[in-house]
């Protein structure tokens, strides 16, 4: 797995992810703790969270389109650029008067989100062989998890003790240093050939309407899709129950505090590490499918655990252990999740696939906390979260009876004949 960290492209686009992913963590962790401790209002601070969803909602399946069209390296240099222009509004904010701009620069900052993250996705297909992909999501998915945990831990003593503007010029470096890393990746030449006999098509031809109905076409007749758009819409929505209700089953149900609210969430991380190491190392033994089908139903099991498990045998160590475990088939859901797409939609597609993930993403999380909110205090938490750890399982056991064994091969067949 890691000798992958010796081909020149992929370790440039890894360790920018690396650097990148870091710096997001040091801004998604900074503002929040920033916003409370200058309003002491908890809608306030959840207002950052609504308004870096909504753009995703509306905006990234469009935006999968327009990535379909660009060059996905390009694509990404620009878009970081964009990123880290877009943070320097932020250096203004000093006071209650001025957290306004916080929240524009929130929305702003997910809009061009949209853009970049299905240009990243489709861009590592390009850069590794399809027997690579496993072992390269899981390579990712170790780089995302080790930024999430030295991000989030820097980004709440750098507010508390620097203030928002070093988290705001962290942020903006690691931007800037993506550019320069993608700059330095070079595509073989006839992806690069392809590519500007791609960019050579008349503007007339090109209709978005058209593409972004190819992208859901190929959704609803490629069977497999249309199973993993379901399992994800199950998923997310107990994603979103979940985000809302654990800070309440932690501190209400088993009477811990926000101290151990944070180390479960460092625990999972941890496991998250664990995880995409062990997935890298015999991932190559599984389909994606069955990558898929095997981790999410384990998930959902540990998830039960979890909220069982505490209240007839009410032990910090066993809970601390059982996040971590979780962390593990989680890794191993996203990376099957993500190796699957990338396998099974071809190249001048994947970025409207990306992108109607994103936006699946977004609506499902979004009615999952509505729901938590509405019903969570008349169903208590413990009945909820049961419910959502039964949904993960019993979506794990669909996928892995209608998934199976599904051979990339066969599936590349149904895809060709979709696009127009």
């Amino acid at each position: 797995m890691f000798a992958l960290l010796r081909q020149r492209n992929f370790a440039l686009l890894w360790f920018s992810g690396l650097i990148t992913t870091t710096g997001d963590w040091l801004l998604i962790i900074g503002l929040p703790v920033y916003i409370y401790t200058t309003t002491r209002s908890a809608l306030a601070t959840s207002v950052t969270l609504i308004v870096a969803v909504i753009p995703g909602l509306f905006l990234s399946s469009l935006a999968g389109v327009f990535v379909d069209r660009w060059d996905r390296r390009k694509t990404i240099i620009v878009t970081n650029f964009l990123l880290a222009a877009g943070l320097l509004p932020l250096l203004a904010v000093h006071s209650i008067d001025t957290l306004w701009i916080i929240y524009v620069v929130l929305f702003f900052e997910s809009c061009v989100v949209q853009f970049s993250s299905p240009a990243e996705n489709a861009l590592l297909p390009l850069l590794v062989s399809e027997e690579q992909l496993v072992p390269a999501n899981a390579l990712n998915s170790i780089s995302q998890n080790t930024s999430r945990l030295t991000g989030a831990a820097l980004g709440g003593l750098l507010v508390g003790t620097l203030g928002l503007t070093s988290v705001v010029l962290l942020d903006m470096f690691s931007f800037l240093c993506v550019c320069v890393m993608l700059w330095l990746v070079r595509l073989p030449q006839e992806l690069t050939r392809r590519q500007r006999v791609s960019d050579n098509v008349a503007v007339v031809e090109k209709n978005l309407l058209r593409e972004w109905l190819e992208g859901m076409r190929l959704i609803l007749h490629v069977r497999a899709l249309t199973i993993l758009f379901i399992m994800l819409a199950l998923q997310f929505f107990g994603e979103g129950v979940f985000s809302v209700l654990l800070v309440v089953f932690v501190e209400k149900t088993l009477g811990y505090g926000a101290v151990v609210y944070g180390a479960l969430n460092s625990m999972q991380a941890v496991g998250s590490i664990l995880g995409g190491t062990a997935i890298g190392l015999v991932g190559k033994r599984f389909t994606p499918a069955r990558l898929i089908g095997i981790n999410t139903l384990v998930f959902g099991i540990i998830d039960l655990l979890i909220i069982n498990v505490p209240l007839f045998l009410p032990s910090l160590l066993i809970l601390l252990c059982l996040f971590i475990l979780v962390g593990i088939p989680g890794t191993g859901m996203r990376v099957g999740i993500n190796s699957l797409f990338q396998s099974l939609v071809e190249d001048s597609l994947r970025g409207r696939i990306f992108g109607a993930f994103s936006t699946v993403q977004s609506l499902m999380v979004l009615l999952g906390i509505g729901l938590a909110g509405a019903l969570g205090g008349l169903l208590g938490a413990p009945l909820m979260l049961n419910i959502q750890g039964s949904v993960y399982a019993l979506s794990g056991l669909f996928g892995l009876l209608t998934l199976g064994r599904m051979i990339g091969k066969k599936l590349e067949k149904q895809t060709s004949g979709l696009i127009v």
